[in-house]
Order: C-alpha cells, then structure tokens, then sequence
C-alpha cells in the first residue's frame, strides 16, 4: 500500500493505528481480502485520506447509483450493515476467483 508506506509505516504500525491485525494488512495490501467498510475507514482516517483516496478513486470516478447505495447503507443499524457487507464481500471473491480462472 503506496500510502502506508509514503508515511513510512511498517504493516506493523498500521495495524496497532487501526486496530486491525497485521495479517490482515497484508491480505487488503495483496488484494488477498477485502476490508468491510468499517475497517476500511479505520484504515483511511489512520493514513489521514478520503475512502476514495485510499481505493484510488474518486468520487467522480464511481458509479452514482452505488455511491447512493453505499450512502443508504451507512444509515442502517451496524448487524444489517455487517450482513450486507458480508454477502458483497462473497459476491466480489468470487468474481474475482472466476476472473482468475477465465
């Protein structure tokens, strides 16, 4: 992760910032996982950016009807978010895992 290491952090001080186990670092920076929200804004309020900065996006960049969905989900209460970030979570492996086979 560029912006870790632009701060001169070792996956080790980002974790303790975070609250987020190293090893899990190393699977979001190998693209091996991917952080629930929650966690994603832990990372991206330590490294001091924007969750588009920390995705490489900007919001420019995003498609508005997903960043109006995003904006409905964060009202909902934090079990309901966790289950829909959860089945996106296995949506998007999986995709991933059928590209890597394609």
């Amino acid at each position: 992760m560029n912006l870790r290491k632009d701060k001169g952090w070792s996956q080790s001080e980002l974790a303790k910032k975070t609250d987020v186990s190293q090893v899990m670092i190393g699977k979001y920076e190998r693209g091996d996982a991917i952080p629930s929200f929650d966690v994603a804004k832990k990372i991206a309020d330590a490294l001091e950016v924007s969750l588009e900065v920390l995705g490489g996006n900007d919001e420019e960049d995003f498609n508005q009807e997903v960043v109006q969905k995003m904006k409905e989900i964060q009202t909902l209460d934090k079990d309901t978010q966790s289950i829909l970030f959860n089945i996106i979570n296995t949506y998007l492996r999986d995709a991933k895992a059928r590209q890597a086979y394609s």
